[in-house]
This record gives structure tokens, C-alpha cells and sequence, in this order.
């Protein structure tokens, strides 16, 4: 059975950073696109970054503190964050194969969808 299973997450400061972890379990992590999104309750989940033989993208409110390494070996992604801020507290979700990867991803990732997806990770900065 394919699947997410994510990990990391929790507490942190601004300015600091975390990593969350997503293993792919069933399927080759190498053949599909993937990415990030996030979603603050009662707010539409959103584009955070992702991956695809058309490059790496981010949406404009994480660009050059988040990255989205990958583990081949490990059939993991990852997301690191740093210089974190308040406003990145939300919950977190791995995706793949995704319908969307490109420019402005932040806000046309929603409207292209996904087939796979982690069970969310509940992200919290504050001082």
C-alpha cells in the first residue's frame, strides 16, 4: 500500500528551525513529483514547495529560509526550515505526485491537486 509516513515537527522559536521527515513507503519517491503544503486551521491549505523534473520551486513566503532535500537510499523527503517565523505555524503535509509543480506554486499548488499524501505534522513558533 502506498503512503506517507511523516515525522518532526513541534516547537520552535523564531528564527530557529526544524525538519520534518516523510518516508515513502510502496511506491519509488524517485518517479513522482512531490512537494509540501500547509494549512493553518480554518485557512485554505496552501503551496509551501515542491520537486519535478521541471526544477524545485517555492512559494514566496518561505523562498531561501525553506528546502526540500531528499534521501534516494532512504526513499525520504524532507523539509527544512529555517528562520522560522510565527506566521509558518500550521500543519504540514507531504504530498506526491502532484497535479501542480512550477512557478508561483504558493498559490496554484491547491488547484492542481495530488494522489498521495502524509497524515500532517502540526508545526508551532512562537517565542
Amino acid at each position: 500500500q502506498a503512503q506517507f509516513v511523516e515525522s518532526g515537527g513541534g516547537l520552535a522559536q523564531p528564527g530557529g528551525s526544524l525538519r520534518l521527515s516523510c518516508a515513502a513507503s510502496g511506491f519509488i519517491l524517485e518517479d513522482y513529483s512531490i512537494g509540501w503544503f500547509r494549512q493553518v486551521p480554518g485557512k485554505q491549505r496552501v503551496g509551501v514547495s515542491c520537486m519535478s523534473r521541471r526544477g524545485t520551486f517555492y512559494a514566496d513566503s518561505v523562498q531561501d529560509r525553506f528546502t526540500i532535500p531528499k534521501d534516494p537510499a532512504k526513499n525520504t523527503m524532507y523539509l527544512q526550515m529555517n528562520n522560522l517565523r510565527p506566521e509558518d505555524t500550521a500543519d504540514y503535509y507531504c504530498v506526491g505526485d502532484l497535479g501542480y509543480c512550477g512557478p508561483d506554486f504558493g498559490t496554484r499548488g491547491m488547484m492542481g491537486g495530488y494522489d498521495r499524501w502524509g497524515q500532517g505534522l502540526k508545526v508551532t513558533v512562537t517565542p
